[in-house]
């Protein structure tokens, strides 16, 4: 009999223990090779673990365990012949206990209790419970009668009360409890480290987004039809961002002990929502991207969240990180730094606000950014002064971003 030992393999440097978050196969099942088996959790990432060879597997680890980084997890019997086509499920249809449940349904039963709360003696209270409920203010409706034929007696008037205002008494108090993944437990340990750890500050400021409305209603379906992706929002705060990079360097900057590490590129992170949580690939070089560069390389790290295909390589290194809250409604928060990064941009929701544009009261789409960083390195000044540039190649992209050429920009 050959057995091959699957071990937990390595995803990525530094990591050396993974939690088994669901298993895709059950204890005795028929694997193909290369047969995604496992979904784990690392402190990173979600990754699949693919089946290494064809065979019967043997499961060795629980759904929740915590294995560490080479040990056995699983083994596959080789040897073991495929099995021929599935009878189980098709014997499936001919079992009958639904139908044999429904007959058994007795049909008599509601009836009974239905004449049972028409006798005289149904919600009617006896004498010594009358008087209690009479003091507690409750009427007899209110209380279900434990008695005979459903007489309140006084033990029901006891502890019968009235729920208080606003209250939910009566309702449904029942709790849950369920571990937290060891991804999420790694993030709740990151950010209350963050907010321990550094001095966080965050400055706001908002922007008129006319123009990209603009920009976008005038080109979005060309841009699609000639490039195959979206023109969306985000590839203009991206290059909005790399630009105010280059003037606040010490923003693209990072702080290890007694010494500042200043990045000449500008790795984007880009805070995208997946099954697992939040997640935050990385665009390597985002200062040298076009805007359509930006659209398809975050529609493939999108995609991969998504999927769970995302690597631990794709999530690491960056130097600066976009988050928007305002696909969730959100209108104003204080996003919190990613480690080791100094700084992070939040978005929100567009807004129709009215706002004064040359002495006059406008209706215009508007938006509040903030941005969170760490004071020990980044002062006022700079914080504020990148900010207000960020704003000002966003309510102007065409000359700030486009070099005024709208058509140019957008590889048209």
């Amino acid at each position: 009999m050959s057995i091959l030992e699957m071990k937990v393999p390595s995803p990525g440097e530094s990591i050396t223990e993974v939690e088994i978050a669901t298993w895709l196969v059950q204890d005795g099942d028929y694997v193909e090779k290369d047969q995604p088996i496992a979904e784990v959790d690392s402190d990173k990432a979600t990754l699949e673990l693919p089946a290494e060879q064809s065979g019967i597997i043997t499961l060795k680890a629980e759904e929740g365990e915590v294995v560490q980084v080479g040990q056995v997890v699983c083994l596959i019997d080789m040897d073991a012949a495929k099995p021929a086509g599935s009878a189980a499920p098709a014997e499936t249809p001919k079992e009958e206990p639904k139908a044999e449940a429904k007959k058994e349904e007795p049909a008599p039963a509601p009836k009974a209790e239905a004449v049972k709360t028409e006798t005289y003696a149904a919600q009617t209270p006896s004498p010594a419970a009358k008087k209690i409920l009479d003091e507690k203010g409750i009427e007899a409706s209110q209380v279900t009668g434990s008695g005979r034929d459903g007489r309140i007696t006084k033990d029901d008037a006891v502890t019968a009360s009235v729920p208080a205002m606003g209250s939910a008494s009566g309702g449904n108090r029942g709790t849950s409890t369920t571990k937290l993944s060891v991804l999420r437990r790694k993030i709740a340990a990151r950010l209350v480290s963050v907010k321990n750890e550094t001095a966080m500050l965050t400055t706001f400021n908002e922007v008129d987004m006319s123009e990209i409305f603009r920009i976008r209603k005038q080109y979005k379906e060309e841009f699609t039809a000639k490039h195959g992706i979206g023109l969306g929002f985000m590839s203009f705060f991206t290059k909005a961002v790399t630009r105010a990079l280059k003037l606040y360097p010490d923003v693209n900057a990072s702080i290890d002990g007694d010494f500042k590490t200043n990045y000449d590129f500008a790795d984007i992170s880009i805070a995208v929502s997946g099954p697992k949580g939040l997640m935050v690939p990385v665009l390597r070089n985002a200062e040298n991207m076009s805007l359509r560069g930006v659209e398809a390389n975050i529609k493939d790290l999108a995609l991969k969240v998504r999927d769970g295909k995302i690597t631990v390589d794709e999530m690491t290194g960056g130097t600066f990180t976009i988050t928007n809250g305002g696909t969730f409604g959100s209108m104003l928060s204080t996003p919190i730094i990613n480690p080791p990064q100094s700084a992070i941009l939040g978005m929100h929701n567009i807004i129709q606000r009215p706002v004064a544009v040359d002495g006059q009261v406008v209706i215009r789409p508007m938006m509040y950014v903030a941005m969170s960083y760490d004071h020990r390195i980044i002062d006022g000044k700079e914080s504020v002064g990148f900010l207000v540039a960020v704003k000002e190649a966003i309510d102007n992209p065409v000359e700030f971003l486009m070099d005024g050429d709208e058509r140019k920009a957008l590889e048209l």
